[in-house]
């Protein structure tokens, strides 16, 4: 499975879960008041909540085992009565014989038990309904879906976007098509704009927001088919391909049902969503911590700031994060307020080789900004960035967009991870490296043997490294 279906997986198992979870307590405590709510009230705190703890002991185990909602997506209005009202029979079943066996059965009203039950297939049915809009009307069409390109020719454009469209598969939108037997673009194929055709392809490609693309391309050769996904490849990007196998590309294949299609996906890196979740968890606890110490220095570091130069105490700038998604960065200002007017003025200063810019003892910064970038207390306001999911503790440098605008096709795979306030490159020398390609190097080197023990060693890295002033962002 690819790490694209196994996110679609996880976040749709586990909001299910969620919901079903939800609507059992709901359902349970609705039970007991139309039962009788003073005699109830007095129950509920004794005993009722051991059952209410059995009920969902035995949801979780028969989830797992059973695997009810597999194909949810796919049940229609009466199917997926039916399927709830089959799950809670079963549901009945064990906790009656679990009820008898402990010799609980009598402590507790039939009648309050068979309102539960109504109330939880109710509950359960309009709880599915929902998610299911949800999930194929609302999730697909935001930020937070993989947007998909279709690459195919005219003669094959409308069907097979027809079928992605009306797939029930909710994880990715279509967000354009690249005809590859056209010279020009611009006109759109069931609204879906037409943004590339054979000559300007990776062009396109380069500052578009894309994290997979599916290539139809039946009467193509084998060999331009591989050179399409080479080129994706070395960019971070997903591909799906309807045919059988290539021998040439390097990148982890797995063979999948892609709405509706047998396909080969392709990705330079692959990552297991269980740990991605955990290093989210991780991300948020992390952020929370870092935004209680921004909050308790913040009004010291604006005084200082103030003090020193006029200008505003936090500083926004746009930056590239994961595929190409644009958002505001933010830092406490460290440099005057006309610094990016005076950045071209010394672009021949330049020591980085490459699309990053940096000079040293740079003149637009001020002198408490010198204090913060050397104590990294400027970086802080990020925290912000990483709670609301723009960011994560670890990972790649975000680039800004005229960065991201000079990128060659190779470096735009540092991208296919969520950038980070800190990361391997950081810890190597942060301002030593005056190659570019030397940051891309380390950057690809953490995307390839990425795991959760590696964040936590960049963290503790990143801890030394900042206590002991080895140079500054």
């Amino acid at each position: 499975m690819s790490s694209i279906n196994q996110k679609q997986r996880l976040i749709q198992n586990y909001t299910i879960l969620a919901v079903e979870c939800f609507c059992i307590i709901l359902s349970f405590i609705l039970g007991v008041l139309t039962r009788g709510a003073e005699e109830s009230f007095y129950n509920f705190s004794k005993s009722y909540i051991a059952i209410i703890a059995y009920i969902l002991f035995f949801h979780l185990l028969s989830y797992y085992l059973f695997d009810w909602n597999v194909n949810i997506f796919k049940r229609g209005y009466y199917v997926e009565l039916v399927a709830v009202c089959k799950y809670n029979l079963v549901l009945i079943f064990f906790l009656s014989f679990f009820l008898y066996i402990s010799k609980l059965a009598n402590d507790f009203s039939r009648l309050m038990f068979g309102y539960f039950f109504c109330y939880n297939i109710l509950l359960t049915y309009l709880g599915h309904l929902l998610l299911k809009k949800y999930f194929i009307s609302i999730y697909r069409t935001s930020s937070s879906s993989n947007k998909m390109f279709l690459i195919t020719t005219s003669a094959y454009a409308e069907e097979i976007t027809r079928k992605l469209s009306d797939t029930t598969e909710w994880s990715f939108e279509i967000t354009g098509i690249a005809l590859m037997d056209q010279e020009t673009a611009g006109s759109c194929i069931q609204t879906i704009p037409i943004i590339a055709g054979v000559s300007d392809l990776f062009e396109q490609f380069k500052t578009k927001v894309v994290d997979e693309v599916f290539i139809h391309l039946p009467d193509y050769s084998k060999e331009g088919i591989e050179e399409l996904i080479i080129n994706f490849e070395s960019m971070g990007i997903t591909v799906h391909v309807n045919i059988d196998y290539f021998n040439n590309v390097i990148a982890h294949k797995t063979t999948e049902v892609f709405a509706g299609f047998t396909v080969l996906s392709y990705e330079a890196s692959t990552f297991d969503y269980r740990r991605l979740f955990v290093k989210r968890i991780i991300d948020i606890f992390g952020s929370l911590v870092g935004l209680m110490i921004t909050v308790v220095l913040t009004p010291f570091i604006a005084l200082v700031i103030k003090l020193d130069s006029k200008g505003p105490v936090f500083f926004a700038q746009k930056r590239v994060g994961k595929n190409g998604r644009h958002f505001k960065l933010y830092k406490f200002r460290s440099m005057y307020i006309d610094a990016e007017e005076r950045k071209q003025e010394l672009m021949a200063q330049n020591e980085i080789d490459g699309p990053m810019f940096k000079v040293e003892h740079d003149p637009r910064i001020t002198k408490v900004g010198a204090l913060l970038r050397k104590t990294s207390l400027d970086e802080l306001p990020q925290f912000y960035n990483i709670l609301i999911g723009n960011m994560s503790l670890v990972g790649t440098r975000p680039p800004t967009v005229d960065e991201f605008n000079q990128y060659e096709l190779y470096y735009r795979r540092r991208l296919s991870i969520k950038p980070g306030l800190t990361g391997l490159w950081q810890i190597s020398g942060r301002s030593n490296i005056t190659d570019f390609k030397e940051v891309v190097k380390l950057d690809l080197e953490y995307i390839d043997n990425w795991s959760l023990t590696s964040d936590i060693r960049i963290l503790l890295m990143t801890i030394w490294v900042v206590v002991m002033k080895k140079g500054a962002r």
